[in-house]
């Protein structure tokens, strides 16, 4: 994003050495999302979850494990079986944390057992599903990499389940998934002990997920630090080093591949205060937010980061960004906040979350979407449940069941808002419930109402998002109304002794503003506020809108239609955002028939991207003089 208050903020961030955490996050069962387009998402995903048949999702962990199979095998990325498993097994455990569903725990539940029986037909506490990964892991433990090097990302694969049974302790509270876990881990320090430091970093040339993420993790589970030198030697000094210099090397680098091992480096830096990793945490973020994050969001074209030279492939290119990219872009910011509750990391949270994660789930049939093109006039295609098992179903499954995590945080004495997404918390340590009533983005307010037994004192800090200019974050508390003091990208403080029934009013303008796209500055996006707006074009030739089980029906292979006959903006790239209006009576839809040629395209009405679907659409638009 080449917004000017990202790039401003990103610069003020610093790192606290001193502070290994600095916020907490609440305990997904403590804030309840209340209804709107987030609501609508959480319960229209566990509906499509819990179509899946659970005993074809861990076919092959009984497979690998000489069991005998209770389903069969899905066709669809059948090479890589077993990493959806993890994901989905993490799902159920978020939505059992997030919503109390029985079901999701009882499946919960039943994966979990299943992986146990598993582990004890190996013996050896491996708990993977990686096809042929007895011959993959003996080879590997004597120096033999080749056969790992012919598959299809082995560690990649591991690392779902690892995070699966994860999740399923921390969320689910299971403690046969810690025990499952544990074992796992003492299989992969055993697995790879052997290796020299220069054979470890030859195996890491392959990708191979978050394993330096889910290995501090288990170092923070059982406070063991063996495992947190495990995860600093699945970092790879390929990303690590030239990223804790501040040099960005990702060009035409696999995103995917690069980001998880960035979060990584966080979570390693959270739990050593190791500064090598929390600098390469900071600066890679930095640099992927600021140089190369389109304006929903989003990054990579054909699942690559582009150079900059050819940052204009993206208006080229089918394959757009990846939505398993931002998932992971997601995590890093939620933890980079932690240690360093900047608004700058809530100001990418919302851009991203809103355009891209939200925009990936159809309203509707609930599937989930690979890539979204940046291409004038493309499309994007959904799975189906029990077809695709594409790398963006994984992590589609998470993203809709912890849309909660992220709204608000706190320290000891201060409760942030991040997020103005309608819920209600639950502040146990305060005995404080906080309600917020928003209809946002559809209108530019929300409201708090504090219900406690008794006066409480704490500071609410409120974000002042980067896109609402200083001066227009209105408050009112009762019969006192106020404008904030503060600046665009930051938190405004209101200490107090909070009584039940205090009612705050938030008042948070909106405005037009038009975003080039990174080094390509004759194209541009539209945004209201934080929302990026789009354009319907129409509905010719959506082949494969709904994939079926093909290995490449995650990409929209309909026709492309030639860029040169696209929409575009008509005038001086400052003035344009002045000349769109909105449409009477329909909430944020807009109208700019005096910027729009050729003609037959004038009266193409701008509404939230996130809302577009099953249509062909215009995100990025050229800008010309004439």
């Amino acid at each position: 994003m080449t917004n000017k208050f990202f790039i401003i903020c990103a610069c003020l961030i610093t790192i606290l050495s001193s502070t290994i955490y600095a916020v907490e996050y609440f305990p997904l069962n403590q804030v309840q999302l209340l209804d709107g387009p987030f609501k609508h998402a959480q319960e229209l995903n566990l509906k499509c979850l819990l179509e899946y048949d659970v005993d074809r999702l861990i076919a092959t962990f009984r497979k690998e494990a000489g069991l005998e199979l209770k389903g069969q095998l899905y066709p669809n990325w059948s090479g890589l079986d077993g990493h959806v498993a993890g994901h989905y097994l993490s799902a159920m455990s978020i939505y059992a944390a997030a919503t109390g569903n029985e079901e999701c725990r009882r499946r919960m539940n039943y994966i979990v057992d299943e992986l146990a029986a598993c582990q004890k037909a190996h013996g050896n506490g491996y708990a993977g599903g990686v096809p042929n990964g007895g011959n993959i892991w003996k080879s590997l433990a004597e120096k033999n990499m080749r056969p790992l090097q012919r598959a299809w990302v082995p560690w990649y694969n591991l690392d779902k389940t690892f995070a699966g049974l994860r999740d399923a302790w921390l969320y689910g509270h299971n403690e046969k998934a810690k025990d499952i876990l544990i074992k796992f881990a003492d299989w992969c320090y055993d697995e790879v002990k052997g290796l020299s430091d220069d054979e470890m970093h030859r195996m890491l040339d392959q990708e191979h997920g978050g394993m330096n993420e889910v290995l501090a993790d288990v170092s923070d589970i059982t406070g063991d630090r063996k495992y947190l030198e495990l995860a600093k030697r699945f970092s790879h000094h390929q990303l690590l080093d030239p990223m804790s210099e501040n040099r960005d090397t990702l060009d035409n680098k696999h995103a995917n591949t690069q980001v998880p091992k960035a979060v990584g480096f966080q979570r390693i830096a959270q739990l050593s205060g190791d500064k090598k990793f929390a600098q390469a945490a900071q600066f890679f973020w930095t640099t992927v937010v600021t140089n190369r994050s389109l304006v929903f969001g989003g990054n990579s074209r054909r699942e690559h980061f582009p150079a900059s030279q050819d940052c204009n492939e993206f208006v080229e290119e089918r394959q757009g960004p990846e939505s398993c990219n931002t998932y992971n872009m997601l995590k890093l910011t939620k933890r980079l906040f932690e240690t360093n509750p900047n608004a700058a990391y809530a100001d990418y949270y919302e851009r991203a979350l809103y355009n891209h994660i939200l925009s990936t789930q159809h309203p509707e049939h609930g599937g989930y979407v690979y890539f979204t093109p940046a291409r004038p006039q493309h499309y994007r295609v959904y799975s189906a449940p029990n077809q695709a098992m594409w790398c963006c179903v994984g992590t589609g499954m998470e993203n809709h069941g912890k849309y909660g995590e992220f709204i608000y945080s706190h320290d000891d004495n201060s409760l942030f808002v991040n997020l103005f997404i309608a819920s209600e918390l639950d502040w146990k340590e305060k005995s404080v419930h906080v309600r917020q009533e928003t209809s946002f983005p559809d209108e530019p307010k929300t409201t708090f109402t504090v219900l406690t037994d008794k006066p409480v004192e704490f500071t609410l800090k409120i974000r002042h998002p980067a896109w609402l200019p200083a001066g227009q974050l209105k408050f009112k508390l009762g019969d006192k109304k106020w404008i904030s003091e503060s600046f665009s990208s930051s938190y405004a403080e209101i200490t107090r002794r909070w009584e039940k029934g205090d009612r705050l009013e938030v008042s948070l303008p909106m405005h037009a503003a038009i975003e080039a796209m990174p080094n390509v500055p004759d194209y541009a996006a539209i945004l209201y506020g934080p929302i990026v707006l789009g354009a319907k074009t129409g509905t010719e030739d959506l082949q494969g809108l709904v994939a079926d089980d093909g290995r490449w029906s995650h990409i929209a292979n309909g026709q492309l239609i030639p860029l040169e006959t696209a929409p575009m903006l008509v005038g001086k790239l400052s003035e344009i955002a002045q000349k769109i209006t909105p449409i009477e009576g329909e909430k944020l839809h807009f109208k700019a028939d005096a910027l729009i040629k050729p003609d037959k395209f004038r009266n193409l009405v701008l509404e939230p991207f996130f809302r577009i679907h099953d249509a062909r659409y215009m995100m990025y638009w050229r800008i010309t003089q004439q």
